[in-house]
């Protein structure tokens, strides 16, 4: 309990970092001027709405915020499964940076991560600047943090998402005071049993005969009608996004409102979610604008490689805050803004651990697998589902075709190395082609430069006690080496603290 009391002194009593410049900002008074961001912020989708060019998934709220802003046609996430991916956002770093990267960190003292001395999220750096700051929706980051140095508002954590949660999130804003907002949406989580009490309009299911299955996709009944639920839940996002902006509107705060909307990774399906092809990295990246005062140039659309890193550090900029030096993230509207590769990283899911790194570049994108040993398809969270069990059934009686089988085979390769534009499913593996030497040479070296320059926590071994949180709660199906000392030996029971505070 002595190290508890320690743990959470230490925890309420981190002090602020202040820059000049943002205090100079902070007492100014620009309450009218100043203007208020808010995250429209989605589980689990990649950008199949109208916009973005999906013919058969008609999605007019977003189609009109791209038109009156700037739709990012090649963002990705960090990683690609939610609480590593939203702990990046939240502090602009990648979460390999302060050690952030394994699923679902920090649910017990001896497991408890804290940011370095001196880092703010960037809810702490906004709220420091004189802005009210609130996050309706889950948080799920993978730190130690007091919420009400993040947050202004009282709600707590609402882990029933925006339009069926509690609190009030439209309440306490007013142009008196600038804010900065979180509203998180269930996005590719919602059935269509759940989409209708959330919105006001109904949404009609799409017509399943137009929904096309991606080549390492087999033709499984289920699986396509999982896939296909995905089309039904962007247009239930786009309802959402609309009742949004209306809302906003009626209050007369939307036109000077910098409105964001993405999604934290893709679709959460197999060879999607959790790994780092570009079904589980590609996401929706909208940045609009009403007023007519705006940063930004509307109806226009950005083809250049944005990580979600860059998210908060361009929601700062919008606001006119210096971006801290300790943050990764860039200015995605800085004149000189440019990002020739991106970094995406996969580390333990729940109970599942591998180590999986990429370098995503304009045309190609480099796969290193650390652990080749270990198949794409050991234990995991969706193994149950009756679409993973029909597909894993067709496996086993040889009716996948090769490039359907890969995904299920015992290990998977060292390297990938895979030709964009002439292979945007990431089918065939280049690593081995001498015509292509230079290509894997070159990215080789770029992930090698990013961990030399930030550092890859990644290559740390577990904690013990994340290991035991993870084996009390799923047993038996915690399959890799690592849990031996948790199944061999007994582990001290230690109290839990809440990440809710």
């Amino acid at each position: 309990m002595k190290r508890l009391s320690i743990i959470l002194l230490l925890f309420l009593s981190t002090n602020s970092l202040c820059f000049s410049q943002q205090e100079i900002i902070k007492n100014t008074n620009h309450t009218n001027k100043r203007p208020n961001i808010i995250w429209i912020y989605v589980e689990d989708l990649n950008p199949i709405f109208s916009c973005y060019g999906e013919k058969i998934n008609p999605t007019p709220a977003l189609d009109n915020l791209a038109e009156n802003g700037v739709l990012f046609s090649k963002a990705f996430a960090a990683a690609p499964v939610c609480s590593a991916s939203r702990s990046a956002n939240i502090t602009g770093t990648m979460p390999t940076t302060f050690g952030i990267h394994n699923h679902h960190s920090s649910r017990t003292v001896e497991d408890a991560i804290f940011l370095p001395d001196g880092v703010k999220t960037i809810p702490e750096v906004f709220k420091e600047n004189g802005y009210y700051t609130f996050s309706h929706g889950k948080d799920d980051y993978n730190f130690i943090y007091n919420r009400k140095k993040l947050y202004n508002d009282e709600m707590g954590i609402d882990f029933y998402y925006t339009l069926t949660g509690t609190g009030d999130w439209l309440s306490p804003l007013s142009n008196n005071q600038p804010f900065f907002g979180q509203i998180q949406l269930e996005g590719g989580k919602l059935g269509l049993v759940q989409v209708y009490p959330k919105t006001k309009e109904k949404i009609t299911p799409i017509d399943r005969n137009l929904v096309v299955l991606p080549p390492y996709y087999p033709n499984v009944p289920t699986l396509h009608e999982d896939f296909s639920r995905q089309y039904d839940a962007a247009r239930a996002t786009d309802v959402e996004v609309k009742e949004i902006l209306e809302k906003l509107k009626e209050k007369g705060l939307l036109n000077n409102t910098y409105v964001f909307f993405f999604a934290d990774h893709g679709y959460d399906g197999y060879r999607h979610k959790q790994f780092l092809y570009d079904g589980g990295l590609h996401i929706p990246l909208i940045i609009g604008y009403f007023g007519t005062d705006s940063q930004i140039k509307k109806h226009s659309k950005r083809n250049d490689l944005v990580s979600g890193i860059d998210i908060g550090t361009t929601s700062l900029a919008l606001a006119g805050i210096p971006i801290p030096s300790y943050m990764e993230g860039k200015n995605v509207f800085a004149p000189n803004f440019k990002r020739d590769h991106i970094v995406a990283t996969r580390d333990r899911c729940d109970f599942t651990i591998d180590r999986i790194r990429a370098i995503r570049t304009d045309k190609f994108k480099y796969i290193k697998n650390y652990m080749p040993n270990r198949s794409y398809t050991q234990p995991t969270y969706r193994d149950r589902r009756i679409e993973y069990v029909d597909t894993k059934k067709m496996f086993e009686a040889g009716k996948l075709n090769e490039v359907q089988a890969k995904y299920w085979l015992p290990t998977k390769p060292e390297e990938e190395l895979y030709d964009l534009e002439n292979d945007p499913f990431e089918i065939n593996n280049l690593a081995s082609n001498p015509k292509f030497g230079k290509q894997l040479e070159r990215h080789r070296a770029l992930l090698s430069n990013w961990s030399q320059t930030y550092g890859d926590k990644g290559e740390e071994p577990q904690n013990i006690y994340s290991l035991k949180f993870m084996y009390e709660r799923w047993g038996e199906r915690c399959v890799n080496e690592e849990y031996d000392v948790i199944k061999n030996m007994k582990v001290k029971n230690k109290p839990q603290i809440s990440i809710k505070n």
